[in-house]
């Protein structure tokens, strides 16, 4: 994955995701919508996955620079 796609991925996961998530969260409350749970629940385990994945491809990146 060029790094350019790698650095706009991990912020879109590492800050983007968790803001909106937060936001959502409070406007949903807010509005005493039902499955507020739910949507955060889905939102958080899509941002975790998206964590893991680059943290998988960070650690292979990484091992293929200590190898060349």
């Amino acid at each position: 994955m060029p790094n350019k796609v790698y650095d706009v991925l991990k912020w879109i996961t590492l800050v983007f995701l968790p803001a909106l998530t937060t936001l959502v969260g409070v406007i949903l409350n807010c509005y005493n919508v039902a499955s507020t749970d739910i949507v955060l629940t889905i939102m958080t385990a899509v941002t975790t996955f998206l964590g893991a994945i680059l943290g998988i491809s960070n650690i292979n990146y990484n091992n293929k620079e200590v190898t060349k």
